[in-house]
C-alpha cells in the first residue's frame, strides 16, 4: 500500500471491499470520483444514500464512480460488519456503486487513502473528518479537488460532477 508521503494520486493506493478483496484504485483512471465515509445510523443516512444512488444512476455511464467507506468513529454510527452494512445499503437503498472496508478516518489509524484526501489545503475544513458523510470529489488524475462538510446535499455537487465530466446538459 503506497505511503502517503509517496503518493501523488489516489490511483496509487490499494484497499479493501466490503468483502476483503484488494481494490487497487488505479482501476479507477480517467473517472471522477465521489469519496464518502458511510454510517448506516445517521440522521444524515437516508437523504445521503438516495441521492448518492440517484447521482450514481444518472451519471455511472458517464464516467461518474462513488466509493463509499463506512467508518465508525462518529457516534457509534456504523456498529456493524461488513456483510451487514452491505446488507443495508444494497438492500434498503439499492446502492450499486463499490462499498469498501470499514475504516477509520481520522486519528493515527486513519486509512492512508484518507490522510492522502485530507492532506490537501482544506483551509476552514482543518485536517479531521467533521462526521458521516464528508465528501470529496476526486479528478480524473487521482487529485482531490473538492472537499464537501457532512451535511452539503449529494445532489448539490452535481453542477462541480457534471464540470468535471464535462458533461453539459
Amino acid at each position: 500500500m503506497a505511503s502517503q508521503s509517496q503518493s501523488n494520486s489516489l490511483h496509487d493506493f490499494t484497499v479493501k471491499d466490503v468483502k476483503g478483496n484488494d481494490v487497487d484504485l488505479s482501476q479507477y483512471k480517467g473517472k471522477v470520483l465521489l469519496i464518502v465515509n458511510v454510517a448506516s445510523k445517521c440522521g444524515l443516512t437516508n437523504s445521503n444514500y438516495n441521492e448518492l444512488s440517484q447521482l450514481y444512476g444518472k451519471y455511472k455511464d458517464q464516467g461518474l464512480e462513488i466509493l463509499a467507506f463506512p467508518c465508525n468513529q462518529f457516534g457509534a454510527q456504523e456498529p456493524g460488519n461488513n456483510e451487514q452494512i452491505l446488507e443495508f445499503a444494497c438492500t434498503r437503498f439499492k446502492a450499486e456503486y463499490p462499498i469498501f472496508d470499514k475504516i477509520e478516518v481520522n486519528g493515527t489509524n486513519a486509512a492512508p487513502v484518507y490522510k492522502f484526501l485530507k492532506a490537501g489545503k482544506w483551509g476552514i475544513f482543518g485536517d479531521d473528518i467533521q462526521w458521516n458523510f464528508a465528501k470529496f470529489l476526486v479528478d480524473k488524475d487521482g487529485q482531490a479537488v473538492h472537499r464537501y462538510y457532512p451535511t452539503t446535499s449529494p445532489l448539490s455537487l452535481e453542477l462541480d460532477i457534471k464540470k468535471m465530466l464535462g458533461v453539459d446538459e
